[in-house]
């Protein structure tokens, strides 16, 4: 059975603030039972809706709608799950200021950006893992985490914490926190069983994910980035167990959606609740796959009208292939319009001319002297296409979820 472990915390006379702060007393830090050997059962209810969501993750995978380019499909996926993810941390970015970022304006110099920007790192190097023959190992979750705070926080990134987190309350100490993960000193042994249960190939893949997911938020193994780890944890389980070989999809934007109702799953999770959060978790993926369906469709007619606007550019021109790439990499300079083309930076120039004539591309600065073209038409869609995901199907339009504040402690 999971228990509460005793604690004390010791009085700091120089801590401002009340001077209950400053007093000792005793607290108690949640230790999770152990998951690698979890006997999980499904009831009917709980079976459907995880049925339902692999259902709709393999029609993803197996029959994607007809894209110019497939591959852009799967990067455009995962920076919006990279964006979403990071939401849910407060960290506030909008795609166009992401995507300036990437080509590499004066904004990179940001602290939110490039904590985004780790974001998406982190989550293409959970593919790659995901992908990988090996089995996972403990390793491997540092190494996303490295990845993730290497730009930001380089004194912590890829180190499990040493000292004691919570959430909720006071960042001062846990004597007003809503949740208390376990003492540092049992991080490694969780980790290791948690890495054992991932290992397994006896559950529903989309089952398995939130169980690893959620363990990993109950652990809470590092001293900040835990969030962002977790959710790209569920990219290496789908891609691993072979249910999402091509596309995982954006859960995180569902997740991001209604915060709250994300949290109490965690805390149902924590509570012998599990078939509550298989549930809630369950329906995030399979309504986050039908609409990455519907979020690839609507990027084949805004292709499609791309070409006819420039006068059908020939299959094998520079034009051509821009259109093919731009939903990936909707902000490009003459550099990496040659990159994404394979083109001459003269053929990419020329490219770049006929799509601005046709009102695809307009031109912007990015610092002082980097000239750059976007195609606004692009951050537009993916826009509505949030702000649809905002708004629960059991609303009305117009009434969004509220977004989630960044907590006040350790995440």
């Amino acid at each position: 059975m999971p228990r509460l472990e005793r604690r004390s915390w010791p009085a700091n006379p120089d801590v401002p603030g009340r001077r209950t702060d400053r007093r000792a007393f005793v607290y108690h830090a949640f230790v999770p039972d152990p998951i690698s050997r979890l006997e999980v059962s499904l009831p009917g209810p709980v079976a459907q809706a995880i049925s339902l969501a692999e259902r709709q993750v393999d029609e993803l995978n197996r029959s994607p709608p007809s894209l110019a380019s497939l591959e852009v499909l799967a990067r455009r996926l995962l920076r919006a799950e990279s964006v979403a993810s990071s939401r849910i941390e407060g960290l506030e970015l909008s795609h166009r200021r992401l995507a300036r970022a990437e080509a590499g304006g004066e904004i990179a110099r940001d602290e939110t950006a490039l904590s985004v920007l780790g974001n998406v790192a982190a989550m293409e190097r959970s593919v790659e893992l995901g992908a990988a023959a090996r089995p996972l190992g403990v390793a491997d979750l540092l190494e996303i985490h490295r990845v993730l705070m290497a730009a930001t926080h380089p004194s912590i990134a890829g180190r499990f914490r040493v000292v004691q987190n919570w959430l909720g309350g006071s960042s001062i100490n846990p004597a007003r926190a809503e949740f208390v993960p376990p003492p540092p000193e049992h991080v490694l042994g969780l980790v290791e069983d948690l890495v054992a249960f991932v290992r397994r190939d006896d559950l529903p893949p989309v089952a398995q994910a939130a169980i690893a997911h959620a363990q990993f938020e109950t652990i809470h193994p590092f001293a900040d980035g835990n969030g962002r780890v977790g959710r790209a944890l569920v990219h290496v389980v789908l891609r691993r167990r072979g249910l999402a070989p091509s596309y995982v999809p954006p859960v995180s934007l569902l997740l991001a959606a209604d915060a709250r109702a994300y949290v109490a799953g965690l805390t149902a999770y924590r509570n012998a609740g599990l078939g509550e959060w298989l549930v809630l978790f369950a329906k995030a993926v399979e309504l986050s796959a039908r609409k990455a369906k519907e979020l690839a469709s609507r990027l084949a007619v805004i292709q499609d009208d791309w070409r006819r606007r420039a006068g059908r550019p020939r299959r094998d021109s520079a034009a051509e292939a821009l259109i093919r790439e731009l939903p990936a990499r909707p902000i490009v300079t003459l550099a990496t319009a040659a990159e994404m083309t394979g083109r001459s930076k003269q053929a990419a120039n020329q490219a770049l001319a006929v799509l601005e004539r046709a009102g695809v591309l307009r031109e912007l600065t990015l610092g002082k002297r980097n000239r750059a073209w976007e195609a606004r038409e692009l951050f537009d869609l993916i826009d509505d296409f949030e702000r649809e995901l905002a708004t629960p199907e059991r609303e009305g339009p117009g009434r969004s979820a509220p977004r989630p504040r960044r907590s006040t402690s350790p995440r």
